[in-house]
């Protein structure tokens, strides 16, 4: 049965822009009823800017209190059933906590947690208060990505067995986006690239070829004066056998987002730089196997990868009583997978799946041990200005 879904955004930065169009996208299906910050000028702002399309004709209420907001209901007694936490990773885990002890869903942004150790505690939480978690992980749900897993899980598999994937996530990030004096930290941000930026190309890699087995890997700060790297490379074994490469980097001036699946049959490419359409996918069958082409056709009112695509799946499974996709639980092999690859870059050894238990160095933090450089004095500023050039930063890059 379908109803209307009240929902709150938390945190009124640019990223909190994607979550507004998507509640205005869902033609009534969720309407926006509050907007929260802790600057009420910004919180008002934003409240007046989304009230016209998110809050359907009506003004969401401002607030700096996100506790009242959570104890609020409407005249006839109805509270909020979703609220979408938008602000700087260190403050995620609080905040979802918060939520989910007033037995609302939250969406969360990514990285969802600071540390593996941190997701477990929302794992929990989710089973004692019945609300969940649903991690933004929007490129899972674009048509290709769904057209990909519909033709690998398919009994006759026409495509062959997994064998090779390429998972690159090129882009570039200059001093003036490190100037935010919360990224490139591992208390505040969590991680560098790989945590923050190629997090979405590598959960998508996961969500397609299934659960990984072990992982190699490299870190480095090649050019940014930040705490956390700059640059990772690994090499994934997954448990289906299928080997991966995978390069997470914010000093690439040519930017982009490829993923590349080799099976037997064929190969499938995706190419984009934030986001896909039907357009940026392609097929190239194997020699002998022409009749795939055409299990591969684009459509372009298909959905596009988007928070609009998440947030209408989630509120799909929430009018038939089942979990929003991408849990808590759905996240962890993700998450993960980004703390082996620390743990192996920093350690230089090979990471399995299941190594990094409660007490590991690397489940509290994603810093672990400590990286093999030293790191930036407090206060210090990012990257020098003189050897990295300022370029202008739109604000869709700007939050991601």
């Amino acid at each position: 049965m379908t109803r209307t879904y009240r929902a709150a955004i938390v945190g009124t930065g640019g990223i909190a822009n994607a979550h507004a169009q998507a509640i205005a996208d869902s033609a009534g299906r969720v309407v926006l009823t509050h907007a929260v910050d802790v600057d009420q000028t910004r919180a008002d702002a934003f409240a007046q800017t989304w009230g016209p399309t998110a809050g359907a004709g009506t003004q969401p209420v401002a607030s700096t209190d996100l506790a009242e907001v959570l104890a609020s209901t409407t005249a006839d007694g109805a509270g909020l059933d979703l609220v979408h936490v938008c602000t700087p990773p260190q403050s995620h885990f609080a905040l979802a906590a918060q939520v989910l002890r007033a037995g609302v869903d939250v969406l969360l942004e990514k990285p969802p947690t600071l540390s593996l150790a941190e997701l477990d505690e929302l794992i929990a939480l989710e089973g004692q208060t019945g609300a969940h978690v649903s991690v933004v992980f929007q490129h899972r749900f674009g048509s290709g990505a769904l057209r990909l897993r519909a033709l690998l899980d398919d009994p006759a598999a026409p495509l062959g067995r997994p064998l090779v994937a390429v998972c690159h996530t090129l882009w570039y990030r200059d001093a003036e986006y490190f100037a935010a004096p919360w990224r490139g930290r591992w208390d505040t941000e969590g991680g560098g690239p790989t945590m923050g930026h190629g997090i979405h190309q590598f959960d998508l890699l996961l969500a397609t070829l299934g659960p990984w087995a072990e992982v190699t890997a490299l870190a480095g700060r090649q050019a940014r004066d930040t705490d956390t790297e700059d640059v990772s490379m690994a090499l994934v074994r997954f448990e289906n056998g299928a080997l991966a490469s995978i390069v997470n980097s914010v000093v690439s001036p040519r930017q982009t987002s490829q993923l590349r699946f080799d099976m037997e049959h064929a190969t499938v490419d995706l190419e984009h730089l934030y986001g896909y359409t039907d357009d940026h996918w392609s097929l190239t069958p194997a020699p002998g196997h022409d009749e795939l082409a055409s299990l591969w056709s684009t459509d372009p009112d298909a959905p596009v990868s988007s928070h609009s695509s998440q947030l209408a799946a989630i509120v799909d499974a929430l009018d038939v009583g089942q979990a929003p996709p991408v849990t808590a639980t759905d996240a962890r092999l993700t998450v993960e997978l980004v703390a082996a690859l620390y743990a192996s870059a920093f350690t230089g050894q090979p990471v399995r799946r299941g190594d990094i238990g409660p007490d590991h160095p690397f489940a509290a933090s994603m810093e672990g041990t400590g990286a093999p450089w030293a790191a930036v004095p407090a206060g210090a500023p990012a990257a020098s200005p003189a050897t990295t050039p300022t370029t202008p930063t739109t604000p869709t890059e700007e939050n991601r």
